[in-house]
């Protein structure tokens, strides 16, 4: 057994989770592409060779991760190819394209956003993630889709559970999930997903309206059918999933990234015309979907020197590719002047995240919203931030203070 072989034998799911960026750092520079036994898995882990796979759909086939496929269960978005992908991209789509999301976004976000800090603004303190990011980020995109009677938390508690069930993904030596609580919890919130989304669709079947489940179901339908439930609740476990948590995510790890430089800070308080610049920068510093993308060959193929079989599954591990040191300089700092280039935060090629737009949109506003009503924001320097995750990387919270 080779020394690398054996340093990457042992890296553990605790390791990952806690700080995954090390261990990606001596990945790239001695094995891009490795089989990592605590996720039976070979990741990739440089931004080359993650794009080189993700423009070969010859080669590679997207699928979901073993633990993505025990959460969502079959016919996903995430694990759909060629005719079957564009079927269901077709329906999925329309009101995310960034036309449509203009016509809306405004309207959807900030109000919310203002009524949020009109609660805390008199606080002086509070985290942040949790009193701000969190709910403007589930009730914008909850009242999308037409879940404006569930509650914020109900929503959070929906997204963090099937979080925690994907994200569930350490495997035996005989690739069997460890921990199989994490996926009953899953179970039980799909079960309370379907009582509450259930009723709403008997009502949207014979009164369609402009939410975007009730679109799923009646769009590209013939007259007088609906799409099959069977279609539809799989991707919206995905949709709750991503669209619920990615935003709020985004916001944290900008405000965090900025909190790192006052200077830089001050300067995106002073001119809102950089915060799209500082949210891109946050997006690639910290990815929200750090390592959930798996392609599998569709033949005996060789990539980053490697040999690997026909159906072979590979990670794209984006979060690494993120800070890959060939691509950007100094990559583990956050930095609103560096230069601009395309990242993999939100994935690339014909299964990048239809949800960017939005995502991003939502993030802009909110943050936004929040200079404008809390220009002198600050961090709390008795709690530093952590941040947690291997599959969804994001902020466990985010303490900061303000002049009342």
């Amino acid at each position: 057994m080779t020394r690398a072989a054996t340093w990457i034998d042992s890296i553990t799911m605790e390791e990952l989770n806690t700080d995954p960026n090390p261990i990606y750092a001596r990945l790239r520079r001695e094995a891009p592409v490795a089989y990592v036994p605590a996720v039976g898995m070979h990741l990739v882990s440089t931004r080359e060779l993650c794009l080189q796979i993700t423009q070969d759909s010859d080669t590679w086939s997207t699928v979901i991760a073993p633990s993505g496929g025990r959460t969502f269960g079959e016919g996903t978005v995430l694990d759909s190819n060629g005719e079957e992908h564009r079927k269901l991209r077709e329906w999925i789509d329309p009101q995310l394209r960034p036309t449509a999301v203009d016509s809306y976004v405004d309207a959807l976000v900030r109000p919310q956003a203002r009524a949020i800090l009109e609660r805390i603004e008199d606080l002086g303190a509070a985290d942040i993630q949790e009193a701000y990011f969190a709910p403007v980020s589930v009730r914008a995109v909850g009242d999308l889709m037409g879940l404006a009677q569930v509650p914020s938390d109900t929503l959070v508690h929906w997204f963090q559970t099937l979080s925690r069930s994907y994200g569930n993904a350490e495997v035996d030596a005989k690739g069997k999930f460890v921990d199989q609580a994490p996926f009953e919890a899953g179970d039980e919130v799909k079960k309370e997903i379907i009582a509450t989304v259930d009723p709403l669709l008997d009502h949207w079947t014979d009164n369609p309206d402009h939410t975007l489940i009730s679109h799923w179901l009646h769009d590209g339908m013939p007259e007088g059918e609906v799409r099959e439930r069977s279609e539809i609740y799989p991707n919206l476990y995905v949709f709750l999933l991503g669209a619920l948590q990615e935003p709020g995510h985004v916001m944290t790890t900008t405000l965090a990234g900025l909190f790192e430089n006052p200077d830089q800070l001050e300067r995106v308080v002073d001119d809102p015309t950089l915060i799209p610049r500082a949210i891109n920068e946050g997006a690639r510093w910290v990815a929200p979907i750090w390592s959930a993308a798996v392609k599998v060959a569709n033949s005996d193929v060789v990539i980053g020197g490697v040999s690997l079989p026909a159906g072979t599954p590979v990670m794209l591990a984006y979060g690494s590719a993120n800070r890959d040191e060939s691509t950007w300089e100094n990559p583990d700092l956050f930095d609103v002047d560096r230069p601009v280039m395309p990242h993999l935060a939100f994935g690339s090629g014909r299964h990048a995240c239809a949800g960017t737009y939005l995502g991003t949109a939502i993030v802009r506003i909110a943050l936004e919203e929040l200079f404008e009503t809390l220009p002198n924001i600050e961090p709390d320097p008795a709690h530093p931030v952590d941040f947690w995750g291997w599959t969804f990387r994001g902020p466990q919270g985010l303490r900061a203070t303000w002049e009342v």
